[in-house]
């Protein structure tokens, strides 16, 4: 008889979401009663304490911290299971969790969802932007199938896909002084206002291809998290962006918008679809990589 059981890497998962045994029995549907006891029955098989107590809050021992490791690995890879061969038994395919790690990448990615989802009726799709630099553990964690990123982070066990080449731009305004130039010089943003998605500058290709190689700062650096509001912004001369080219062409008529080079030879780069090379050979998931590999994500 198996002392280690799915039960209890669920509880020990749900206690550390929620803090308490009493949580994560009302979360498990179990009375905390029971659930104490069956985590006592397997301290006592184990001979090694899972938590300890401070106040009022449970902490995982060193032999916790490592059997919740396990139980975010394993319980998210038994759920997808478990849905799965549900889906294979009502006749069904699957579906495809797409993960974003790109916050422009949105608009993009809503040109290859359609025409897929009519190639492939019997797969859903669902996306999900919570993963916003945080995606690779997503993959391994099994709690997406494809990651949508421009930065990819090789590692064993995960394979990145090229499919879309494309140019990081500078976006500015209808009166922008700098609407006209063929390419900007770092320095002609020292005194700019740059508007940026909310991400920590290191994760951001206009600082770390542009701006800290030559020493530069903007004189204010203003965070927005909508593409919309960040455009209809530049537009409004509040300050300037950086974003990939065909994102600004695509609203560059309705709000007079121009995209200016960064640099005389300017910064290239590509999307890529992340996913678990044990995934690869899945046809349907090959298939979106193919479709967003075509001429239909570029229009």
């Amino acid at each position: 008889m198996p002392i280690l059981e799915r039960i209890h890497l669920a509880i020990i998962r749900e206690v550390d979401r929620h803090g308490s045994l009493t949580a994560a029995a009302e979360r498990l549907h179990l009375t905390q009663s029971a659930l104490s006891h069956t985590m006592r029955k397997l301290e006592d098989q184990l001979g090694v304490a899972v938590w300890r107590r401070e106040g009022r809050s449970l902490r995982p021992t060193q032999a916790g911290e490592y059997l919740l490791a396990v139980a975010n690995r394993l319980v998210p890879q038994l759920a997808l299971a478990e849905e799965r061969l549900q889906q294979f038994a009502n006749g069904e395919r699957g579906a495809l969790r797409i993960g974003m790690e790109c916050h422009p990448c949105y608009q993009w990615l809503l040109r290859i969802v359609s025409p897929y989802l009519a190639a492939w009726p019997a797969v859903d799709v669902d996306v999900k932007q919570k993963f916003q630099f945080g995606g690779i553990g997503a993959l391994f964690g099994y709690e997406i199938d494809l990651l949508v990123t421009p930065d990819p982070l090789y590692k064993p066990g995960l394979r990145f896909e090229p499919v879309f080449d494309y140019e990081q731009v500078l976006v500015v305004g209808p009166r922008h002084p700098l609407r006209d130039a063929d390419w900007v010089q770092p320095g002609q943003l020292a005194a700019e206002t740059l508007i940026t998605y909310p991400v920590a500058t290191d994760r951001l290709d206009i600082y770390t291809q542009f701006l800290m190689p030559a020493g530069i700062t903007p004189r204010r650096h203003k965070p927005i998290e909508t593409t919309d509001i960040m455009l209809q912004m530049v537009a409004s001369g509040r300050g300037v962006a950086a974003l990939p080219r065909w994102l600004v062409e695509e609203y560059a008529d309705k709000l007079d918008l121009r995209a200016v080079r960064l640099g005389r030879s300017g910064i290239a780069k590509q999307i890529f679809l992340g996913m678990r090379e044990a995934d690869a050979d899945v046809d349907y998931l090959h298939a979106f990589i193919e479709l967003a590999r075509g001429p239909r994500a570029r229009a």
